[in-house]
């Protein structure tokens, strides 16, 4: 066991090649990114502006609901 653990030591690359494997690998991710275009940033932008303030009024609602709820019980 100890045979296979040494040689799978041996068989690494050292750590400036890894170093530069990995920063080789990230600038590859890189270009597969696309940005998007202005309609879809617009878009997408406008949706979490609603979903936002869907969950403002939720929480809104449910802390005054149960506010009320516990003066009813206990009040």
């Amino acid at each position: 066991m100890a045979k296979k653990a040494q040689a799978s030591e041996q068989k690494r690359p050292n750590i400036f090649k890894r170093i530069g494997m990995f920063i080789k690998q990230v600038i590859d991710e890189i270009r597969k990114v696309v940005a998007p275009t202005g309609k879809e940033l617009l878009g997408w932008s406008v949706a979490v502006f609603i979903f936002v303030l869907f969950l403002m009024v939720f929480v809104t609602v449910l802390d005054f609901g149960l506010g009320k709820l516990v003066m009813l019980v206990f009040g």
